[in-house]
């Protein structure tokens, strides 16, 4: 199965999560932000992988997805 581009936007605002410090989150506006990213948080939000349908802070289980999705992006990119 293909990524769909709902989940090829949530992979790329997973990226944009610090993966060094918890205590570091993000903020999506809903006014300024592309509507794949206002979907992407909010999807993030709903599946547990961040702690604010606009973005917020990591949850546990979205360290670990920031962390398999950061390996996927560099194993994609090495030459």
């Amino acid at each position: 199965m293909p990524f769909s581009p709902n989940h090829l936007a949530e992979l790329n605002l997973l990226l944009q999560f610090p993966s060094i410090s918890t205590q570091e989150g993000i903020k999506v506006h809903a006014h300024s932000a592309a509507p794949e990213t206002v979907r992407a948080a909010e999807s993030l939000f709903a599946k547990g992988l961040i702690s604010q349908k606009d973005g917020g802070y990591l949850t546990p289980l979205g360290c670990e997805a920031v962390e398999f999705t950061q390996k996927l992006q560099s194993m994609l990119t090495s030459a």
